[in-house]
Protein backbone atom coordinates (compact mmCIF):
# COMPACT_ATOMS: atom_id res chain seq x y z
CA UNK A 1 0.00 0.00 0.00
CA UNK A 2 1.49 3.31 -1.05
CA UNK A 3 2.50 6.32 1.45
CA UNK A 4 -0.10 9.26 1.55
CA UNK A 5 2.96 10.64 3.14
CA UNK A 6 5.10 13.16 0.15
CA UNK A 7 8.65 11.80 -0.86
CA UNK A 8 11.53 14.32 -0.18
CA UNK A 9 11.43 15.08 -3.96
CA UNK A 10 7.61 15.91 -3.86
CA UNK A 11 7.74 18.53 -0.71
CA UNK A 12 11.40 20.00 -2.31
CA UNK A 13 9.62 20.54 -5.79
CA UNK A 14 8.33 23.65 -3.90
CA UNK A 15 11.17 26.34 -4.70
CA UNK A 16 10.89 27.85 -1.52
CA UNK A 17 10.72 24.80 0.85
CA UNK A 18 13.95 23.57 -1.35
CA UNK A 19 15.99 27.28 -0.26
CA UNK A 20 14.91 26.65 3.13
CA UNK A 21 16.41 23.54 3.57
CA UNK A 22 19.14 24.59 1.37
CA UNK A 23 19.76 27.31 3.74
CA UNK A 24 20.05 25.15 6.70
CA UNK A 25 22.84 22.91 5.10
CA UNK A 26 25.76 22.72 7.78
CA UNK A 27 23.89 25.21 9.96
CA UNK A 28 21.04 26.00 12.42
CA UNK A 29 18.48 28.49 11.93
CA UNK A 30 16.00 30.67 14.03
CA UNK A 31 12.80 31.62 11.25
CA UNK A 32 13.96 34.97 11.57
CA UNK A 33 17.22 34.04 10.54
CA UNK A 34 15.87 32.14 7.73
CA UNK A 35 13.76 35.25 6.94
CA UNK A 36 16.97 36.99 6.33
CA UNK A 37 18.62 34.65 4.21
CA UNK A 38 15.37 34.29 1.67
CA UNK A 39 13.95 37.93 1.80
CA UNK A 40 11.67 37.81 -0.70
CA UNK A 41 9.53 35.17 0.68
CA UNK A 42 6.62 36.87 2.76
CA UNK A 43 7.31 35.96 6.63
CA UNK A 44 3.52 33.65 6.39
CA UNK A 45 4.86 31.68 3.60
CA UNK A 46 8.23 31.37 5.16
CA UNK A 47 6.73 29.70 8.38
CA UNK A 48 3.92 27.87 6.08
CA UNK A 49 6.42 25.70 4.44
CA UNK A 50 8.84 25.79 7.58
CA UNK A 51 5.81 23.50 9.35
CA UNK A 52 4.95 21.44 6.26
CA UNK A 53 8.89 20.47 6.72
CA UNK A 54 8.94 19.96 10.50
CA UNK A 55 5.49 17.63 10.30
CA UNK A 56 7.54 15.72 6.99
CA UNK A 57 10.51 15.41 9.05
CA UNK A 58 12.67 17.16 7.07
CA UNK A 59 13.54 19.90 9.32
CA UNK A 60 13.70 19.60 13.41
CA UNK A 61 13.24 21.98 16.31
CA UNK A 62 16.65 21.59 17.89
CA UNK A 63 16.27 24.44 20.19
CA UNK A 64 13.37 26.97 21.60
CA UNK A 65 13.49 30.11 23.37
CA UNK A 66 10.98 32.61 24.49
CA UNK A 67 10.98 35.99 23.00
CA UNK A 68 8.26 38.89 23.91
CA UNK A 69 5.20 35.91 24.70
CA UNK A 70 6.29 34.04 21.46
CA UNK A 71 8.68 31.06 20.93
CA UNK A 72 11.06 31.75 18.77
CA UNK A 73 12.14 27.85 17.38
CA UNK A 74 15.86 27.31 15.92
CA UNK A 75 15.99 24.65 12.54
CA UNK A 76 18.10 21.97 11.18
CA UNK A 77 17.91 19.55 8.61
CA UNK A 78 16.25 16.57 10.16
CA UNK A 79 16.47 12.48 9.38
CA UNK A 80 13.60 13.16 7.49
CA UNK A 81 15.77 14.54 4.56
CA UNK A 82 16.77 11.24 2.99
CA UNK A 83 14.45 10.09 -0.06
CA UNK A 84 15.42 6.47 0.09
CA UNK A 85 13.26 4.12 1.70
CA UNK A 86 13.50 0.35 2.31
CA UNK A 87 13.25 -0.65 -1.23
CA UNK A 88 15.23 2.81 -2.35
CA UNK A 89 14.07 5.12 -4.83
CA UNK A 90 12.74 3.67 -8.29
CA UNK A 91 13.23 5.05 -11.98
CA UNK A 92 10.72 7.78 -12.05
CA UNK A 93 11.50 8.91 -8.08
CA UNK A 94 15.05 9.33 -8.78
CA UNK A 95 14.29 11.03 -12.36
CA UNK A 96 12.03 13.35 -10.40
CA UNK A 97 14.55 14.03 -7.27
CA UNK A 98 17.82 14.71 -9.89
CA UNK A 99 15.16 17.58 -11.70
CA UNK A 100 14.35 19.06 -8.02
CA UNK A 101 18.29 19.47 -8.06
CA UNK A 102 18.95 21.00 -11.22
CA UNK A 103 15.91 23.08 -10.83
CA UNK A 104 17.17 24.55 -7.25
CA UNK A 105 20.77 24.86 -8.52
CA UNK A 106 18.72 26.84 -11.95
CA UNK A 107 17.22 28.83 -9.16
CA UNK A 108 20.60 29.44 -7.44
CA UNK A 109 22.28 30.96 -10.64
CA UNK A 110 19.18 33.09 -11.50
CA UNK A 111 19.37 34.73 -7.95
CA UNK A 112 23.30 35.29 -8.45
CA UNK A 113 22.70 36.71 -11.71
CA UNK A 114 20.25 39.48 -10.45
CA UNK A 115 22.36 40.55 -7.70
CA UNK A 116 23.77 44.40 -8.98
CA UNK A 117 27.26 43.30 -9.25
CA UNK A 118 28.37 39.57 -10.43
CA UNK A 119 31.87 38.61 -10.38
CA UNK A 120 31.88 35.01 -11.07
CA UNK A 121 35.75 34.49 -10.77
CA UNK A 122 35.97 36.55 -7.35
CA UNK A 123 32.84 34.98 -5.97
CA UNK A 124 34.23 31.22 -7.20
CA UNK A 125 31.42 30.45 -9.78
CA UNK A 126 32.28 26.99 -11.07
CA UNK A 127 31.33 24.24 -12.35
CA UNK A 128 32.64 21.15 -14.62
CA UNK A 129 32.59 17.74 -15.44
CA UNK A 130 35.40 15.10 -15.54
CA UNK A 131 35.67 11.53 -16.33
CA UNK A 132 37.50 9.58 -14.19
CA UNK A 133 38.12 5.82 -14.94
CA UNK A 134 38.04 3.60 -11.78
CA UNK A 135 37.43 -0.16 -10.51
CA UNK A 136 34.79 -0.27 -8.05
CA UNK A 137 37.40 -0.50 -5.21
CA UNK A 138 38.58 2.68 -6.71
CA UNK A 139 35.45 4.68 -7.52
CA UNK A 140 34.94 3.66 -3.46
CA UNK A 141 38.35 5.06 -2.57
CA UNK A 142 37.63 8.34 -4.90
CA UNK A 143 34.10 8.91 -2.85
CA UNK A 144 35.14 7.85 0.32
CA UNK A 145 38.46 10.50 -0.41
CA UNK A 146 36.24 13.14 -1.53
CA UNK A 147 33.63 13.10 1.04
CA UNK A 148 36.39 13.45 3.66
CA UNK A 149 37.70 16.42 2.02
CA UNK A 150 34.09 17.82 1.95
CA UNK A 151 33.71 17.10 5.73
CA UNK A 152 37.38 18.65 6.69
CA UNK A 153 36.37 21.71 5.01
CA UNK A 154 32.17 21.63 6.05
CA UNK A 155 33.64 21.92 9.70
CA UNK A 156 34.45 25.16 9.01
CA UNK A 157 32.89 27.62 11.54
CA UNK A 158 31.57 31.54 10.23
CA UNK A 159 34.36 33.70 10.75
CA UNK A 160 34.92 37.24 9.31
CA UNK A 161 36.34 36.89 5.48
CA UNK A 162 34.63 33.37 5.36
CA UNK A 163 32.26 33.04 2.30
CA UNK A 164 29.47 30.51 2.56
CA UNK A 165 29.51 28.20 -0.65
CA UNK A 166 27.35 25.63 -1.57
CA UNK A 167 29.42 22.85 -2.68
CA UNK A 168 27.06 20.18 -5.32
CA UNK A 169 28.20 17.05 -6.45
CA UNK A 170 26.79 14.91 -9.13
CA UNK A 171 28.22 11.06 -9.62
CA UNK A 172 26.73 9.19 -12.57
CA UNK A 173 28.25 5.80 -14.70
CA UNK A 174 28.70 7.06 -18.25
CA UNK A 175 26.91 4.91 -20.81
Amino acid sequence: MPSSRPSLAELLHQPVRWRIVQALIGRTLTTAQLAEQLPDVAATTLYRHVGVLVEAGVLTVVGERRIRGTVERTYAIGSGASDAGEGGVDPDQLRTMFTVFVAGLAGDLDRYLSREEIAPERDGIAFRQTAVLLSDEGFTEFVTALGELLTRFAANEAAPGRTRRIVSTVLMPDG
